[in-house]
């Protein structure tokens, strides 16, 4: 049986992971310890391949989030990134990864967007996977 939401219109599986900190960790998500919140991230999140594969891109972008704020000065209360994609069901490829953030900050509208932009720009394996990172066997 395969996990995920099958997406009428392109034929592919959708896998969605949310990651959330701080005032926007979810209550019912597995906890993991994080470096820059007391109270951890949450995950809430099927486990399977495509949904691993999503939840990477999305922990990524929630960690340089506050890595960039502590850096920008910015304030930051909450996370909560959620990303999803998909996989052609006939040879099991990638149709890509989205992902969205929701902040819960003080800071001015133009400093959040600012922060996403740059956390955009420099998030390690979100730009891993732009760039085609080779996956080989050890043997």
């Amino acid at each position: 049986m395969r996990s995920g939401q099958w997406n009428i219109d392109t034929g592919a599986m959708a896998f969605e992971v949310v990651a959330g900190a701080g005032s926007l960790r979810s209550e019912t998500g597995v906890r993991f310890p994080h470096r820059w919140t007391p109270g951890g991230v949450s995950v809430d999140t099927e486990f399977t391949g495509g949904h691993l594969l999503n939840l990477a891109a999305a922990g990524c972008v929630l960690n340089d989030l506050y890595r960039e704020a502590e850096q920008l000065g910015i304030e930051l209360a909450g996370a909560r990134v959620t990303a999803s994609g998909g996989f052609d069901t006939t040879t099991w490829t990638s149709t890509g990864i989205t992902y969205s953030v929701e902040l819960d900050s003080p800071a001015p509208d133009g400093e959040l967007s600012r922060l996403v932009e740059i956390v955009d720009e420099v998030a390690e394996i979100p730009r891993a996977l732009r760039a085609g990172a080779p996956v080989r066997r050890a043997r």
